[in-house]
């Protein structure tokens, strides 16, 4: 499947859609709001099949699809795709004409079609208010560079120029054009040989001490774009990239995704002596397979999932299956600490998060690696709702 982020110049091969529609944790009997349901055949429409549930509760017992996209003619396969290549520059008759190369067994949508999913689905697709401006920066084939890596297994580096131009006008998100400089020359000057050698920071084992950290669970456009996106991916291998490549093409935050980051041992130490940074023990690491702490490799690497600029930081999101179940704290503390030296910024302007279609956690890095250095009176969080949290004086991970 050609890549949605890069609009093609030649008519795209042809894509075969799914078969049948997947279920998602989020499906709930849409009459009485149960998840006790099973499965009870299938339904053929004109272009898909789609899974039927029935109901086991006892007053209930209908039988409904998983679909949220009731009535629809197309499948939400060719909605996702025609709302991308939209936002991506293409006016809606070359939408359309691309949809029908793409999709040969789905007669494609005309304008009127198109225009009315983009209407609908306009709450979530936020860069609908930029795209108006992004197309006098870019033309479509250039409004997102897309870079396949080859390291040890195939990356695909997303960045939309036209969206990081346009959020570093606003006053707060001005002070970002180191990350802009770094994400312009990621295709040029990446020294692929260290993503060869070095260590993955997804293998590190070693804990970093939680105390004088709260990790906060909310709500976020995130999680309604998952929500929305994944209903559409029939397996779990090509759920990452359907969200990246969604994401990219249709919020209004989302800058760059598999983004390349590595971190050398002198950064570390330099972090440590010169920041007071407590980040290993001695100098010592733990890295999956080893049976005890071995000293600091001479590099660290990683990809980043999806890299957004939003209210004056840096947003590091990675996306986990069952996020509530995931505590990627170390992970994502090391992409911050290797991004911030990469680019100059200070660490306090980066936040990390994990989510999936229901839930999103979020941390400040800062607070997981500088620690106070003299014991202080509890110190309390006031959140926007008004509810307080009080910062733990102990090594444990607190979630609120």
């Amino acid at each position: 499947m050609p890549d949605v982020a890069a609009v093609p110049t030649a008519s795209p091969p042809a894509t075969k859609l799914e078969p049948k529609a997947t279920l998602t944790t989020k499906t709930v009997c849409p009459y009485c709001n149960s998840t006790d349901f099973v499965k009870r055949g299938v339904r053929q429409k004109k272009h898909e099949a789609v899974q039927l549930y029935l109901c086991r509760n006892s007053e209930c017992g209908r039988t409904f699809t998983a679909e949220r996209v009731k009535g629809k003619r197309f499948p939400l396969q060719v909605i996702l795709e025609g709302i991308s290549y939209y936002n991506l520059g293409l006016t809606l008759e070359q939408t359309c004409s691309l949809l029908g190369q793409k999709f040969p067994d789905v007669a494609a949508p005309i304008p009127a079609t198109l225009s009315s999913w983009i209407e609908q689905y306009k709450p979530i697709c936020r860069f609908e208010r930029m795209r108006p401006y992004a197309i006098k920066l870019f033309p479509p084939q250039k409004m997102i560079e897309v870079v396949t890596m080859a390291h040890r297994q195939l990356y695909r580096f997303r960045y939309h120029r036209a969206k990081t131009l346009l959020s570093m006008e606003e006053f707060k998100n001005r002070r970002f054009g180191r990350l802009k400089e770094y994400l312009d020359n990621v295709s040029a000057e990446t020294p692929h040989q260290y993503f060869q050698d070095g260590e993955r920071m997804s293998e590190i084992r070693s804990k970093f001490d939680k105390t004088d950290m709260i990790v906060r669970s909310k709500s976020n456009y995130a999680n309604k774009i998952a929500e929305f996106v994944l209903r559409s991916v029939p397996d779990n291998q090509g759920r990452h990239d359907a969200l990246q490549r969604f994401m990219i093409a249709n919020d209004s935050v989302t800058i760059a995704t598999e983004v390349p980051v590595y971190i050398r041992r002198e950064d570390v130490e330099h972090m440590e002596n010169e920041l007071k940074f407590k980040i290993t023990t001695d100098g010592l690491l733990e890295l999956k397979g080893d049976k005890q702490a071995q000293r600091f490799p001479k590099l660290l690497t990683g990809h980043i999932d999806i890299v957004q600029i939003r209210n004056g930081m840096v947003h590091i999101l990675d996306y986990k299956p069952n996020a509530s179940k995931e505590k990627p704290i170390e992970q994502l503390t090391w992409y911050a600490l290797a991004l911030s030296r990469l680019t100059g910024l200070r660490l306090f302007e980066f936040k990390c998060a994990w989510f999936d279609d229901k839930d999103f956690y979020e941390f400040y890095p800062l607070h997981v690696v500088k620690k106070l250095q003299t014991k202080k009176k509890a110190r309390k969080v006031h959140y926007k709702d008004g509810s307080v949290a009080e910062v733990p004086r102990t090594d444990e991970l607190v979630i609120t």
